[in-house]
Parts: C-alpha cells; sequence; structure tokens
C-alpha cells in the first residue's frame, strides 16, 4: 500500500455550528470534483461528526479556527479536523480513526474512508486545472505597452516606498 498523500484539500471555518454545514458543502464539492461521488454519504457523516466534536468542546464566546481536510492516501480517503480542541472521531467496523495532539498544539481527529474496490489514490482522476485568463480578459487580448512610471507608482502604492 502507497501511504503518501496524492491529493488534499483543506477548509478554514470557525468553530461555530454554521461550521458543519460549511463542512458538508465542501465535502460534497470535494468529492464530486474528485469523482468519488460514491463516497459522498459515508464523508459527510464523518465530517459532520468530527467538526460537530471541535464546535462542542469550543467556547462559543471565542471560538477558534478549525480546518477541515480531506486527503487521498494508499488506499483510503481521510477524512481530517484540526482544531484547538478536536472530539474524539466515531468507532467502525474496518475503520481507522485516530486523535493525536500535533506539535503546534492543536489537536487532529482523523478517520478513513476505504476508496472503492479496485481504486488506490494515485488512480483517482483528479481535476486538471490550467491557468486562463477570464472571458472579458481574453477578449480584450494581450495589454498594449505600460509605462514604467505607472508599473511603479502601483507597486508603490501597494507595498510601500521600495515597491517590496
Amino acid at each position: 500500500m502507497d501511504s503518501q498523500t496524492q491529493q488534499v484539500d483543506d477548509l478554514r471555518l470557525v468553530a461555530l455550528p454554521s461550521a458543519v454545514n460549511c463542512a458538508e458543502i465542501f465535502v460534497q464539492f470535494t468529492l464530486a470534483e474528485w469523482s468519488l461521488q460514491a463516497l459522498k454519504e459515508d464523508a459527510i457523516r464523518l465530517a459532520r461528526h468530527l467538526v460537530t466534536g471541535s464546535v462542542e468542546l469550543s467556547d462559543p464566546d471565542r471560538p477558534g479556527m478549525m480546518t477541515v481536510r480531506l486527503r487521498l492516501t494508499g488506499n483510503d480517503l481521510v477524512v481530517e479536523v484540526e482544531a484547538d480542541r478536536a472530539g474524539p472521531p466515531p468507532q467502525g467496523a474496518g475503520r481507522r480513526a485516530g486523535l493525536a495532539t500535533l506539535t503546534n498544539g492543536q489537536e487532529l481527529s482523523w478517520c478513513t474512508v476505504a476508496l472503492p474496490p479496485g481504486l488506490s489514490a494515485p488512480s483517482v482522476p483528479l481535476p486538471r486545472r490550467t491557468r486562463r485568463p477570464s472571458p472579458a480578459a481574453a477578449e480584450l487580448g494581450p495589454p498594449d505597452d505600460v509605462d514604467d512610471d505607472v508599473l511603479r507608482r502601483i507597486m508603490f502604492g501597494l507595498g510601500g516606498q521600495d515597491g517590496h
């Protein structure tokens, strides 16, 4: 089994009850993008459990931040929540899960979902993204010569006196 992460996507959220719905939408979108809709129900259920656990442990008056992460590694999809306080992962037959304290003091709660038979992380068809101009920018065509003085003033305004 190849345990190297092949793909990862994550989302930062405030540890409030609204994070549960946001995490569900994130999981649904990511799995659709990775063509893994067959795992959607199980992954959403796990993400809901992990995020709810972290929200319940957070101080509602001073909620911290949490990161919801999906990783493809080996023969598994890994659902993770990293937060100031992470709730325990759900227990289930044939599923690996854990709760760990990270070196930065955050806690990581995670759980795996097995990929469909015959599919491994390297063989998942991932989306290909290319840099391309917006339709409006494409209509304008390449820019004309830009005055160096204009660029200098823009850089000055963006970054301070030396443009950095």
